[in-house]
């Protein structure tokens, strides 16, 4: 298996030939070995969007509930790990404020282990944490969003390969076939020149508007440290988002 020497490397050419202004992930990035295998490579076919949307969006089949925004509320008991809080805005590319849209997130635990089946990795569960979640935008475009910082993890990209601590966001616009997938980080990270998704952006601006900042204002005395994290759907500074099939 590749080792991080070469993926770094290749990693370091493509951004030296790239064109300036790049500010989407590519969707064929050789270093990340399976974004060649990972999007549509015929045209695609139109399809019903009626049809679609007979399909739940993917967690719940309810109306949203303010408590589902709080993933350390959603078990047993208290999850383990440092609690955080994430706000921001979602909003267009002239500043203004994307209303009732429906936010969902997904993410490992503090321990970098997702409850999935695939993930195999001998990192513990924690029993009173899901690590899914939901919440609409308010009238001024806002999101808040209670959890736990999660996990670097493990993965099979190359030898000893490990992705930053993320949490994943799918944004729905007024209808579920309008959905956009992206990843939030964490300030500091030493994962971040290693890991071949985030590095598939070729802009470093871009790159960094995927980087939550630290807000002291938001961290809350005694329960949680406070991150945000704004949301841009369009125009030349567009928060960078995966297309459904890279998600």
């Amino acid at each position: 298996m590749d080792g991080q020497p070469l993926i770094s490397k290749e990693i370091e050419d493509i951004h030296s030939s790239a064109t300036p202004g790049e500010t989407q992930p590519r969707l064929d990035f050789p270093p990340y070995r399976s974004s060649l295998l990972r999007h549509p490579t015929k045209d695609l076919r139109h399809v019903d969007p009626e049809g679609a949307e007979l399909f739940a969006p993917v967690f719940g089949q309810s109306d949203v509930d303010v408590l589902e925004a709080d993933l350390t509320i959603q078990a047993g008991g208290e999850p383990i790990g440092e609690r955080i809080t994430v706000r921001g805005r979602l909003i267009d590319g002239d500043g203004r404020p994307v209303r009732g849209q429906l936010i969902e997130v997904w993410q490992a635990n503090s321990a970098g282990r997702y409850i999935h089946k695939r993930d195999q990795h001998p990192a513990p569960i924690d029993p009173n944490f899901t690590g899914v979640g939901r919440c609409l935008t308010d009238d001024d475009g806002n999101y808040l969003f209670t959890t736990i910082k999660p996990g670097p993890y493990p993965w099979r990209n190359h030898h000893n390969a490990w992705r930053p601590a993320h949490i994943h966001f799918s944004l729905f616009g007024t209808d579920f076939t309008q959905r956009m997938i992206t990843q939030m980080y964490f300030p500091g990270d030493p994962l971040f020149a290693l890991d071949p998704i985030y590095q598939s952006i070729t802009d470093p601006a871009a790159r960094d508007r995927l980087i939550a900042g630290y807000d002291h204002d938001e961290s809350r005395h005694e329960w949680s440290m406070g991150y945000r994290w704004d949301i841009v759907l369009t125009g030349s500074h567009r928060t960078p988002m995966e297309t459904e099939e890279d998600a």
